[in-house]
């Protein structure tokens, strides 16, 4: 996984992956704005709703709603927004990286088609804001703990995006009819690379490009796992 690592890191300065960084990068912050906003006034409503309950003040209300959407945006829609942004463009970073490493594979494969980028994408989005707020009741029981939480959140989210970096590799080997088995066989690899992404996307800059160096990275595991 470190090797996988610096390849990947290596190669972020080749103008395909470059231009991959720079159109979901762009993507990205667009859609992350705009769930943010969203997601500001729906909580913005809802406490101005219960406020009389809750026994606030008026100004308190945008005071509360803005923290939880920071706090909400940094942990959850920042990540799940770049992995299926990644989704779409991820299939150019792939082959720029076969293209260098991998030429015998890169011959072979299939591009993946837009509709399965785009429903890949949206279905790994969907996972890691559904699972996640599914967990949330846990994770904050799990605060008292001291590291109980970020366990939790890591392996999960290591497990979200194993799957899912993988699956954007393997799309252009094999069928989809044959992903399930492939998932099976190489689950600990996966969770490995799905941890070290993870963990690329809570170092702050960096998690910039956290999607490019794990769609890279997801390459390199693939390929060398095959041999």
């Amino acid at each position: 996984m470190i090797q996988a690592f610096f390849l990947s890191l290596g190669q972020i300065g080749d103008r395909p992956v470059l231009l991959v960084f720079a159109k979901s990068l762009a993507v990205t912050l667009l859609l992350f704005a705009a769930a943010g906003v969203g997601l500001w006034f729906a909580l913005d409503a809802w406490t101005r709703a219960y406020a009389a309950r809750l026994e606030l003040g008026g100004g308190v209300i945008p005071v509360i709603a803005t923290l939880v959407v920071i706090a909400l945006s940094w942990w959850l829609l920042f990540r799940a927004v770049a992995v299926a942004v990644i989704g779409l463009f991820g299939d150019e970073v792939v082959a720029a990286v076969e293209a260098r490493h991998y030429p015998a594979a890169h011959a072979t494969a299939r591009a993946v088609p837009f509709g399965r980028a785009l429903a890949m994408g949206v279905g790994s989005a969907v996972r890691t804001i559904g699972i996640n707020l599914l967990l949330l009741p846990i994770y904050l029981l799990l605060i008292v703990t001291g590291i109980g939480t970020p366990i939790l959140f890591f392996a999960v989210n290591g497990w979200l995006l194993g799957r899912d970096l993988g699956d954007m590799v393997a799309a252009r080997h094999m069928p989809a009819r044959e992903l399930s088995e492939w998932r099976r066989q190489t689950a600990a690899r996966r969770f490995a690379l799905g941890l070290t992404g993870t963990g690329l996307f809570v170092v702050p800059v960096l998690n910039l490009a956290a999607p490019v160096l794990g769609a890279a990275m997801a390459t390199h595991v693939f390929h060398r796992g095959r041999r």
